[in-house]
């Protein structure tokens, strides 16, 4: 089963959001079916703020490193695709596609000077469509899953401006609709139903259960940044419990209890 059919199961594909090599083991020993990295998660692992702020170059290693050490289909989350122009997006995706990435994800919103904003829908889906057409000789199977920050922006009329969206992301070719921040479940009804590119989901704290948001026909359900940052969590209150007993106990307590 390919990457494009794992979206078209008799339940959504929960893809396994990792950030580096080890995260991405770990996704495989339990059996995740693939992988997508989540740029937030990379940006903090690496110092960075989360919004294109580290090279390209060094996302690149970073893939790299997760190609190395894992089978799983993997695709990855190139932000608004570390480029100004179709031509150096493209580019920058023919470079992981060499790498065996089999899927990217790619946003409708860019962050400038630490605001967020959308890009106008036309201006974007042009883009798209040049992006496609640049990969089509070589890379015509990139799964482009298509990002848009409707919701995660609270536009004011986000249902109508994502089924405008997705309308438009679906003629200039894409393969999948992401819409982070989407829970209400009427609105995850309507858009499965009326776009038929497979609907993408995030990790929210208010977000349905799995079979439920099966039934709405969700297709793909992703992690985002959240287990990195409940990781991260975990890991101050280790060091401080560390730093305030003034011994190691609270590190093996866990093990003591199996």
């Amino acid at each position: 089963m390919n990457f494009a059919e794992l979206h078209r199961q008799n339940k959504p594909l929960l893809i396994a959001n990792v950030w580096d090599a080890s995260s991405a083991i770990t996704a495989q020993q339990l059996g995740y079916q693939a992988l997508g990295t989540s740029s937030a998660a990379i940006a903090a692992m690496s110092g960075y703020e989360d919004g294109e702020a580290m090279s390209f170059d060094e996302l690149l290693w970073i893939v790299t490193r997760i190609k190395a050490v894992t089978h799983l289909p993997l695709s990855v989350d190139v932000e608004a695709g570390f480029g100004y122009s179709a031509d150096e997006i493209a580019n920058n995706l023919k470079r992981l596609a060499r790498l065996g990435v089999v899927g990217v994800n790619l946003e409708d919103s860019k962050v400038t000077n630490g605001v967020r904003k959308l890009t106008d829908a036309n201006t974007f889906a042009s883009t798209l469509k040049a992006i496609r057409g640049a990969l089509q000789n070589e890379y015509p199977s990139l799964f482009l899953n298509i990002r848009t920050d409707t919701y995660l922006l609270n536009h004011e009329q986000a249902l109508q401006e994502t089924l405008l969206r997705g309308q438009l992301y679906q003629a200039a070719g894409a393969d999948g609709l992401f819409v982070p921040c989407l829970t209400a479940e009427n609105d995850i009804r309507t858009l499965a139903k009326q776009i038929t590119l497979p609907l993408n989901v995030m990790c929210m704290p208010d977000l349905s259960s799995f079979d439920r948001l099966a039934e709405f026909g969700v297709s793909r359900i992703s992690m985002g940044n959240f287990v990195h940052a409940a990781m991260q969590s975990k890991l101050k209150e280790l060091m401080r419990t560390i730093q305030q007993q003034q011994t190691f106990a609270g590190v093996f307590v866990d093990e003591s209890s199996r």
